[in-house]
């Protein structure tokens, strides 16, 4: 595993658990808000696999589960092998994921590896290229959207909104795309640091415009939130 980087301790990142972080190094798609640019490229990872391993062992009782995200995680080569080492530590397993890769999403989820999957949904499928500056096969996605909904698996859906990216049609489009879902979030998008420095200027739509699509996306899924 070529591990970009590993947050120790969070609240947050895997729901009403207790979770530690594991960042996979690389990523095939190239959106530009993406806040985490310096896990992009294939390069060396900054983090021991090892040392992961150890900590996890030494944690065992103290937390609950451990998050692997990006990067893009599934294009880890040795990504099942290091998943089932902490599947045999007894760990609960959340994967995000961009969805590019459906054969080892199902490959996951046939030998009932992970936990929960979080998938982000970055655009309307004929927008993807334009919005991940990647050439991305769209099925692809699609296919990884209908294997988590009928996988039996905790999951949820996830869009970060900017608002010059995504019109109010493209984000009830991506309603549609996954109608019948568990739980889609819209993430406001924050600037900060960003793949593409001039998107420290970008904005998101105002609270009041994003509880309106909320209450519209809601037609589409059992539920929307808005964070």
């Amino acid at each position: 595993m070529i591990i970009g980087g590993f947050q120790k301790f969070s609240l947050i990142d895997y729901p009403g658990k207790l979770s530690c972080i594991v960042f996979t190094q690389g990523c095939n798609f190239r959106c530009p808000y993406c806040h985490n640019p310096e896990l992009i490229p294939f390069t060396l990872g900054r983090v021991e696999e090892k040392t992961v391993l150890s900590f996890l062992e030494k944690r065992k009782g103290k937390i609950d589960a451990v998050v692997i995200t990006g990067g893009e995680p599934t294009m880890q080569q040795d990504l099942l092998k290091f998943i089932q080492k902490i599947r045999g530590m007894g760990y609960l397993i959340k994967l995000d994921t961009n969805g590019s890769n459906p054969k080892m999403l199902e490959t996951i989820i046939n030998h009932s590896l992970v936990d929960y999957i979080a998938m982000d949904i970055k655009a309307p499928l004929e927008k993807y290229n334009v919005i991940t500056h990647s050439l991305v096969c769209s099925e692809r996605i699609r296919e990884s959207i209908g294997l988590i909904m009928h996988s039996g698996i905790k999951y949820v859906f996830r869009t970060t909104v900017v608002k010059s990216q995504l019109s109010k049609k493209d984000i009830l489009s991506i309603g549609k795309l996954i109608e019948g879902a568990e739980l889609y979030i819209l993430q406001k998008f924050i600037p900060s640091k960003t793949l593409d420095p001039n998107f420290s200027n970008e904005k998101t739509y105002s609270d009041e415009e994003l509880r309106s699509l909320k209450r519209k996306l809601e037609k589409f899924v059992c539920k929307c939130l808005v964070r």
